[in-house]
């Protein structure tokens, strides 16, 4: 069974929601059960694809009190952490596989105030946050390739977020182990009984249908995947 203090938290990643109508979307997912919002920052370098900037995460923070969890998809995380923690990220997730130094953009974040993530792509095995993984709020293992939505769920990712889940208990930790990519009612079970904490949802969320049953769905799937867990 899992901690009883563990949390289970959904994160709609507005990504895949309708840019047109972002603020209704947000409003949507606010209103159905979300516990945060994810937004996805690509430079068009680190990632082929461009997306958010500090506007836009700052035009979301006027319109919610969820915790803001920004995915830094860029080359250079380190010189953007100011201007994202000034737009109202609460989470600044950067990738370990950046050109900037883990370490020093952790103790940055966290001088800033902000919680900060260490993210791994699919091919990045976990001891690549070694240096920087007991000072981790949270562990995001990339369940597809970054910087496209839509893509299928990779489950060759899943022993990575058991072998995380299990190391942050060993050191009596709560830091959350986040996925990310292809996260459906389906997939999000597995997740959750391999020990994932935070689900980043996009096209589950917002393609198709309510978003308030849509949340309702995957609130009782990653609920159903962590009574699965082996303690």
């Amino acid at each position: 069974m899992p901690s009883p203090t563990r949390r289970l938290r959904l994160a709609p990643s507005l990504l895949s929601a309708d840019f047109a109508a972002l603020g209704d979307a947000v409003r949507a997912a606010e209103a159905g059960g979300a516990d945060a919002l994810h937004l996805d920052v690509m430079d068009g370098h680190f990632v082929p694809n461009l997306s958010f900037g500090p506007a836009l995460v700052a035009a979301v923070r006027a319109r919610t009190r969820l915790p803001l969890d920004v995915h830094l998809m860029i080359s250079d995380p380190l010189r953007y952490l100011d201007a994202f923690h000034r737009a109202g990220g609460d989470t600044l997730v950067f990738h370990v596989e950046s050109d900037s130094d883990p370490a020093e953009v952790v103790r940055r974040a966290h001088a800033l105030g902000s919680a900060v993530g260490g993210a791994i792509s699919p091919e990045t095995p976990l001891a690549a946050l070694d240096p920087v993984f007991d000072a981790l709020d949270q562990v995001l293992v990339m369940s597809v390739h970054p910087g496209f939505s839509g893509q299928e769920f990779l489950p060759d990712v899943l022993p990575k977020v058991r072998a995380a889940r299990e190391r942050l208990d060993r050191a009596g930790r709560n830091a959350d182990v986040s996925i990310d990519g292809g996260i459906t009612a389906a997939t999000a079970v597995r997740a959750a009984e391999a020990g994932a904490t935070f689900f980043v949802c996009g096209n589950s969320v917002f393609a198709h249908g309510s978003v308030g049953e849509n949340l309702r769905r995957l609130r009782a799937a990653v609920e159903e995947g962590a009574q699965r867990a082996v303690p």
